[in-house]
């Protein structure tokens, strides 16, 4: 791809934001850490009650980059051939024809995930992480890029289906949304009271400032990122008291060292530095993280969460100079 532009990733991700936040108020951080995701190659699982608009978020993604959205509400009684597709016999040719199914696009919202059973779930696991499915033994490869964005909502347990420690994982990163403060609901208001609809991203001038090819210059850039040895010890050490903590069951499985890497090299390009700072590694380790983990029961009985762990954990490791 010739040489990037010192800078370019930081230029691209500054216009999505700025798009993005045409419709989306007070989620810099989440759009943020979602576009980390992205430029790495990676998913996000997105947490929190309905209406802090998960939804409005994606898809006003998708027009900004100009990319094919799609979205799947999850249900207990959706198969796993309503997600990847599935081979329909034509009676007049008479011959097989693929059905594709909505996994087929390059952002894909999985609304609700915990909705649906494990056997529906795990139509996701090939494309998330070989960005390809099979159907009736044939291998298909999906568009680039390719990213899963999952919903699931942390207050109704009934008539849900915890996902597996195997898709969790395949989750880059776990964003958690909470309510948004009085003055962000005092904007959203506005904005609805002047005729915005979340279903019109049009009239609220959100417009396309790049495209695939920007995403993966963007991606060329983050690989030339440099990071220092010391700081691959740093990583390694936070990954390592994951597992050696007494508070936490099962630590993060070696995918999660791997996410620390990426991760911080993307947050440390969209800041337009080539290389990669500890901050830069603390900043990205809680969404890497925390769905990485499993708390002992006694700890969660006692209300510790995920987070708490994590911050104790980091705040206990000397950070290289």
């Amino acid at each position: 791809m010739g040489n990037i532009e010192k800078g370019y990733t930081k230029d691209i991700v500054y216009k999505i934001t700025q798009e993005v936040s045409k419709v989306v108020v007070e989620q810099r951080e989440l759009l943020r850490f979602s576009l980390t995701a992205l430029l790495c190659g990676g998913h996000v699982l997105l947490e929190g009650v309905p209406g802090l608009a998960k939804t409005l978020m994606v898809r006003a993604l998708s027009k900004a980059i100009n990319v094919d959205f799609k979205r799947i509400q999850f249900t207990p009684d959706l198969m796993p051939a309503d997600v990847t597709g599935t081979k329909i016999f034509n009676m007049q040719t008479r011959e097989f024809e693929l059905k594709k199914g909505p996994i087929f696009t390059n952002l894909l919202l999985a609304d609700e995930i915990n909705r649906t059973p494990p056997k529906t779930q795990a139509g996701l696991l090939e494309s998330m992480e070989e960005q390809t499915v099979t159907i009736d033994g044939e291998s298909m490869e999906l568009s680039s890029p390719y990213m899963v964005f999952a919903t699931q909502n942390p207050i109704e347990y009934e008539g849900t289906y915890p996902l597996p420690e195997a898709l969790m994982d395949r989750f880059l990163m776990k964003l958690i949304l909470d309510y948004p403060s009085a003055l962000a609901e005092k904007e959203v208001l506005k904005k609805y009271n002047r005729g915005f609809t979340s279903i019109d991203l049009e009239s609220a001038g959100v417009k396309g400032v790049c495209n695939t090819k920007d995403i993966l210059i963007c991606r060329n850039e983050i690989k030339n990122t440099k990071v220092d040895e010391d700081l691959m010890e740093y990583i390694i050490n936070i990954i390592s008291q994951t597992r050696n903590h007494p508070f936490i069951e099962i630590g993060s499985s070696p995918r999660g060292s791997i996410t620390l890497l990426m991760a911080s090299k993307a947050y440390a390009v969209i800041d337009g530095r080539d290389y990669v700072t500890p901050e830069d590694i603390k900043s990205v380790a809680m969404p890497s993280l925390r769905h990485r983990i499993i708390l002992k029961p006694e700890v969660q009985i006692e209300g510790m969460t995920e987070d708490q762990v994590l911050n104790s954990i980091l705040s206990g490791i000397k950070v290289p100079r």
